[in-house]
C-alpha cells in the first residue's frame, strides 16, 4: 500500500508530498539512522555558521570545544591572549603559559563554595543545538546529564612547581543547561565581574606576595577600573589587611572569602586565575593600554600617599609637642632632604646578614650620605617602608626577599644588591633585571670568597668557594642549604667603597671625598 501511494505521488509530480512520505517510510523502518543523518546536517550548519557570520569567528569555535594552543586563521589579533574575547554561555581556559592557567566564564555565573565550584547556567547549549537534539531522541529519551563543559583549575601562578601546587585548593568550573522548573537562586547579585585567585602557596614571603599575587592581580584586573570583585581562595585576614591599601585601588568592593562565604554570588562574567608576565614585571606589550612596571609603581604611590601624609603629620606633631624647631615641609610624599643624598640600608638578621653593618654605616656617612638603617619585620606597616624608600636616593641590601622593596624606590634612584656566593643567577633574574625595567640604576656587587662566612668553613680550593655553580646546578635544595641558609657576609669596605662612590656620583654628579673612592679604576658609569 505504501509503495503504491508513493509511486502515484511521484508520477503526479508531488515531489514535496512524496518526500514527506519517503521520510515517514524510512523513519518507520530506520528511525535512528535518519535522525542521525538529519541531526548531522544540523550539526554542520551550526558549526560552520560562526565561521561565516559570527563576529567571534574562530576564537569562539576554539573555546566552545576546549581546544588549546591550536593554530587558527581569520580576522584575529595574533598577539591577543587566548580567551581574550568570548560570547555568552562559554567557558574558555588558557593553559598555554607555563606559569599559570586562567579561565573565563561569561553568562549566568554562580558560585557554590560548599562544592568548590563555579557554575555557568544556560537555557540552551553553547551552540544552541543540544537542547533540540534531546527532544528528537526516539522514545522520549533525555540526556542523562545536563553538564555541558567541565574544567578544573588551581588559581595560583606557579603551576610548574608541583609540590607547592599540591597545597592549592582546586576549583571546578561547570557549564550546565538550566532545566525548566529548577531554580538556582542568587543570594548576592553583582553588577561587576569577579576575579577569583588564591593567596596560598608561598604567601608569607614578600617576594612571592608581590610576584605571585599582587602584580598578577594588577595585570589581570586593572583594566576594570576598580569595577570588579575579588574572591580569594586560601583566604588570610592578615594578607587582606597588609595589602588593603593596594587592593582598594584595584577594586571598589570588599574582598570575599570564597570558602568562608557560603552565599551564592551571581555575575555575568568571571575570571578564575591570574595572568603573570615575568619576575616582578609588567610587560607593556601584553597589556591592553601598554601599562608598564612604572604604572604599577604609580599605583603604589597613589595607594600609600594618604597614609604617608598622615605619618608626616604625626611626626611633625610629635616634634611640636616636644617644642623642637623643625624646618617647613613641602607636604610631598617624597619627604625629600636636599642637603645630602639619602642612603637606606636594608638590614638582615640570621642568614645573609651583613656582619659589619655598623662599619658600612660609618663609611657611607663619611662619603657624604645621610644614612638610614631599615629593619623590616613581617608586621611592619608597608606604608612606613614605602615612605623611607620613596624618599631615598640609594638602597643597599643583601640578596633575599626583602630586595622586593626596590619597587618602592623612585625611578632614577640607585639600587646596590650585595650578591653572596652561589646566588648570582637569582640576584640578576629576580631583582637586577626587574630593577632596570623600573628605571633604577642597578649595581650588583658580587662578593669575593673571603667576604663570605663560608670562607672559614671550607678549604680555599673547595668548589663551594671556587666554583659555586657546580653546586647550584644540582638543584634548589643544594643552593638553599649551602648558600642561602648558612652564609653571612662581611664586606671588604675598601672594595665596596668603589660602588658607594659610583652611587654617589650617579645621584649628585660629584666625586665623593672619601679615601675609599680614590681608586684609579673607579667606574663612573651607571
Amino acid at each position: 500500500m505504501v509503495h503504491h501511494h508513493r509511486y502515484n505521488l511521484l508520477k503526479n509530480g508531488g515531489d514535496e508530498e512524496a518526500g514527506t512520505l519517503v521520510f515517514l517510510y524510512y523513519r518507520r523502518r530506520r528511525p535512528n539512522l535518519l535522525s542521525v543523518l538529519f541531526l548531522s546536517l544540523l550539526s554542520c550548519t551550526f558549526i560552520l555558521a560562526p565561521h561565516l557570520f559570527s563576529a567571534y569567528s574562530s576564537l569562539s569555535h576554539l573555546c566552545s570545544f576546549g581546544v588549546q594552543n591550536e593554530g587558527f586563521v581569520g580576522n584575529i589579533d595574533v598577539n591577543a591572549p587566548l580567551c581574550s574575547s568570548i560570547p555568552n554561555g562559554r567557558i574558555c581556559c588558557d593553559r598555554s603559559h607555563f606559569r599559570s592557567d586562567i579561565c573565563f566564564m561569561k553568562g549566568d555565573v554562580r558560585t557554590h563554595s560548599p562544592s568548590s565550584s563555579v557554575f555557568l547556567y544556560s537555557s540552551k547549549s553553547n551552540n544552541g543545538f543540544i537542547s533540540y537534539v534531546s527532544s528528537m531522541v526516539d522514545d522520549g529519551e533525555q540526556e542523562e546529564h545536563d553538564e555541558l563543559q567541565h574544567e578544573k583549575i588551581k588559581p595560583y601562578t606557579r603551576k610548574w612547581e608541583t609540590s607547592i601546587m599540591d597545597t592549592i585548593d582546586e576549583l571546578d568550573l561547570i557549564s550546565k543547561r538550566a532545566n525548566l522548573g529548577v531554580h538556582h537562586p542568587c543570594d548576592v547579585i553583582h553588577n561587576v565581574p569577579a576575579v577569583i585567585f588564591s593567596t596560598g602557596g608561598y604567601t608569607g614571603n614578600l617576594y612571592h606576595e608581590f610576584n605571585d599575587g599582587i602584580m598578577p592581580l594588577y595585570i589581570t584586573s586593572q583594566h576594570f577600573n576598580k569595577k570588579v570583585v575579588f574572591f580569594i581562595l586560601d583566604y588570610r585576614n592578615w594578607w587582606v589587611m597588609k595589602y588593603g591599601d593596594i587592593i582598594s585601588h584595584l577594586s571598589d568592593h570588599p574582598v570575599i572569602d570564597f570558602v568562608g562565604d557560603n552565599r551564592t554570588h551571581c555575575f555575568t562574567e568571571a575570571i578564575i586565575g591570574l595572568r603573570i608576565h615575568d619576575e616582578l614585571t609588567v610587560d607593556s606589550s601584553l597589556m591592553r593600554s601598554n601599562e608598564s612596571i612604572v604604572d604599577f609603581r604609580n599605583l603604589l604611590d597613589r595607594a600609600y600617599w594618604p597614609r604617608i601624609r598622615g605619618l608626616i603629620q604625626e611626626k611633625e606633631q610629635e616634634t611640636v609637642d616636644k617644642k623642637m624647631s623643625i624646618r617647613p615641609t613641602s607636604g610631598s610624599v617624597f619627604d625629600y632632604q636636599a642637603r645630602k643624598p639619602k642612603l637606606v640600608i636594608l638590614s638582615r638578621n640570621g642568614s645573609r646578614a651583613l656582619m659589619n653593618e655598623n662599619s658600612l654605616v660609618k663609611t657611607s656617612e663619611e662619603m657624604g650620605f645621610q644614612v638610614q638603617v631599615l629593619r623590616p619585620e613581617r608586621t611592619t606597616e608597608l606604608a612606613k617602608i614605602y615612605r623611607s624608600l620613596n624618599s631615598s636616593d640609594v638602597m643597599i641590601g643583601v640578596h633575599g626577599a626583602a630586595m622586593t622593596h626596590f619597587l618602592f624606590m623612585k625611578p632614577g634612584s640607585v639600587l646596590i644588591q650585595v650578591i653572596p656566593l652561589g646566588t648570582e643567577w637569582a640576584a640578576e633574574t629576580y631583582y637586577g633585571e626587574p630593577a632596570r625595567k623600573l628605571g633604577l640604576k642597578y649595581i650588583g656587587y658580587k662578593i669575593m670568597g673571603r667576604e663570605s662566612s663560608l670562607f672559614d668553613e671550607y678549604d680555599k680550593d673547595d668548589p663551594v668557594l671556587r666554583n659555586p655553580s657546580s653546586f647550584t646546578k644540582k638543584g634548589w635544595e643544594y643552593t638553599k642549604k649551602i648558600y642561602l641558609e648558612d652564609q653571612t657576609v662581611r664586606l671588604d669596605l675598601r672594595r665596596f667603597g668603589k660602588r658607594l662612590a659610583r652611587a654617589y656620583y650617579c645621584i649628585t654628579g660629584i666625586h665623593p671625598q672619601s679615601s675609599l673612592s680614590s681608586d684609579s679604576n673607579f667606574d663612573h658609569g651607571t
